[in-house]
């Protein structure tokens, strides 16, 4: 991608004499240096840019594409590994608008997230966009995370078991969601003061803005039985998806260094370091379908450490595969249905024909044998066989082949090439960013991958994926959680460090450019502020050391971080 020079207007030309013939001194207008276009550097080493840098996936691992596509591009490793039409199979699976019956894109239901992964992810798997509300509509990625507040006002507290992880935010008729989105209200909220201290402008005057959301919930909202109350709520965005096989290939050994290097001087999360014997505990790890144990890695919370845990489709939108017997859903939303005379009557008027949608829960036909049935059917017991029972002998709706290709794809999707390493701006944004700053201990810039040995499961068993051994990748990422202490902060308060590559693009891939786990950022400078918020936040040396740079220097580390 070439960068036009800089070109003064005629009209701005003669404004800039105007003035200058005005003004006391003779001084010509200060015009700025001229830019070279990036092409003639790009694979090359220039200023403090290594020549490996311009591929932040590595070679496997990265697209030359920077265009406002790139996000969907597939690795050159998929293409060298003879997995291309795979990736496309399963790209297509993501994309796709789900339904009851059409075949091969099948499964929506009965409850559901979204009607595709793009609904939440997307601009081409994207960060999720800040919104007003939970409409699960094509662009609202957020999901909502309900818990029990240890004190008042705490983000830590145990999650209530009317919901899934995913929140359930959809239904198939006569059954209703888990929690009705209508019901829930999102509320912008403006900062007027930091209890760091720092006033809301930088030294210079330039002045910058922080905003926060707040969720609430009404019990009715929950159609559960019984429904939670004293609860409290978070919003949580949906992660971005480019570079998730190259995450998956950094060894254990190497994750492991990296919370013994940090541990030794800031308290890391307890659930998965020991803080005082410096090591990591038994939940710092999942196990795949064959036991192997992975370092978790993956999402602000570190829920997976191994991307082939992905349960492809079945969480969120409840689509069946052959290793996994019952939907997602909780006893609590089962139960309500099952007792909800609404939808006993429903099924009882429509589901004897062997094509209704409701015939599975028709049983007998009469309310008794249709509340067992439903009872059971929505169940997500483990107790529960959906491929063999009284009731309703289903079918898998994803095939073993599918699901190979979901995760060629998932496993397969590229990191974009840096842009713009030739810029004096961006790197003198990359000394201040690695250097002063002190920005890197936790966006730690680079990683070397190990021997890919990943993770599998039942279905995949020893099929390829996409492999990306020993590729130096640059994800500006520790994968460690870490406090920023901001207000209305993540449940849990601990959040996994963003991987940075490739997020200066995506205001032109999906149309927003919103950071932080519920998307409270607008743009970088705003990001990060947040961590200065508070004078308990781990990263606030490091923030309050940009809010003291001159402007330029501060607009040379955005310049950077979008380019990188």
């Amino acid at each position: 991608m070439k960068i036009n020079s800089y070109r003064v207007p005629l009209a701005s030309l003669a404004l800039l004499c105007l003035f200058s013939a005005c003004s006391d001194d003779d001084s010509d207008p200060v015009i700025p240096e001229k830019q070279e276009p990036e092409a003639k550097y790009i694979g090359q080493a220039v200023g403090n840019f290594t020549a490996e840098e311009w591929y932040p996936g590595g070679a496997l691992g990265t697209t030359q594409n920077t265009s406002s596509n790139c996000y969907e591009d597939n690795t050159p490793a998929v293409d060298d590994q003879g997995l291309s039409d795979l990736f496309n199979q399963g790209d297509l699976m993501a994309s796709a608008k789900y339904t009851l019956n059409t075949e091969p894109y099948k499964g929506w239901g009965p409850i559901a997230s979204r009607r595709s992964c793009e609904y939440c992810h997307s601009g081409g798997y994207a960060h999720g966009h800040s919104r007003s509300d939970m409409d699960p509509v094509k662009g609202n990625g957020y999901i909502v995370s309900v818990y029990y507040p240890d004190a008042p006002g705490s983000n830590n507290g145990t999650p209530v078991d009317q919901l899934t992880t995913f929140t359930m935010l959809q239904a198939v008729e006569p059954f209703l969601p888990p929690l009705d989105p209508t019901k829930i209200k999102i509320t912008w909220h403006d900062v007027t003061a930091m209890p760091s201290g720092l006033p809301m402008k930088f030294p210079d005057g330039e002045a910058f803005r922080l905003r926060y959301p707040s969720v609430e919930i009404p019990q009715s909202a929950f159609n559960t039985n019984p429904k939670p109350s004293n609860y409290a709520v978070r919003l949580i965005a949906s992660c971005n998806f480019q570079g998730l096989g190259l995450i998956d290939a950094i060894s254990n050994e190497d994750l492991e260094a990296q919370y013994k290097a940090e541990g030794k001087f800031v308290q890391l999360n307890p659930e998965l370091w020991d803080n005082a014997a410096k090591r990591l505990k038994a939940d710092a790890y999942a196990s795949d379908y064959f036991g192997n144990k992975f370092i978790k890695r993956f999402n602000y919370d570190l829920l997976d450490g191994c991307l082939e845990n992905d349960v492809a489709l079945w969480d969120e939108l409840n689509v069946l595969r052959s290793d996994i017997k019952h939907i997602c859903s909780t006893e609590a939303w089962a139960k309500a249905m099952s007792e909800n005379s609404a939808v006993i009557d429903y099924i009882q008027r429509n589901g004897k024909s062997p094509f209704s949608d409701v015939h599975p829960y028709y049983n007998d036909g009469t309310r008794e044998g249709i509340k067992k049935a439903v009872a059971y059917l929505l169940s997500p017991g483990d107790h529960v066989n959906l491929y063999n029972n009284p009731y309703f002998n289903f079918k898998p709706e994803m095939t073993d082949d599918a699901y190979h290709a979901f995760m060629v794809w998932h496993r397969g999707i590229a990191v974009p090439r840096a842009r713009n390493l030739n810029d004096k701006a961006v790197q003198r944004g990359k000394e201040l960013f690695t250097g002063a700053l002190g920005c890197v201990n936790c966006h730690r810039a680079s990683w070397t991958t190990g021997a890919d040995n990943h993770g599998s499961s039942r279905i995949l068993g020893s099929k390829q994926l996409p492999k990306y051994a020993k590729q130096k990748i640059y994800p500006y990422s520790d994968f460690i959680q870490h406090k920023l202490d901001m207000k209305n902060d993540i449940h849990g308060s601990w959040c996994r460090t963003t991987p940075l590559w490739g997020r200066g693009l995506s205001l032109i891939n999906s149309g927003a450019e919103d950071r932080l786990h519920d998307a409270r950022a607008r743009n970088e400078v705003e990001a990060i502020m947040w961590h200065a918020y508070s004078k308990n936040s781990q990263a606030y040396r490091a923030a309050e050391k940009f809010y003291k740079l001159p402007k330029k220097d501060r607009d040379a580390v955005v310049k950077f971080i979008r380019s990188i």
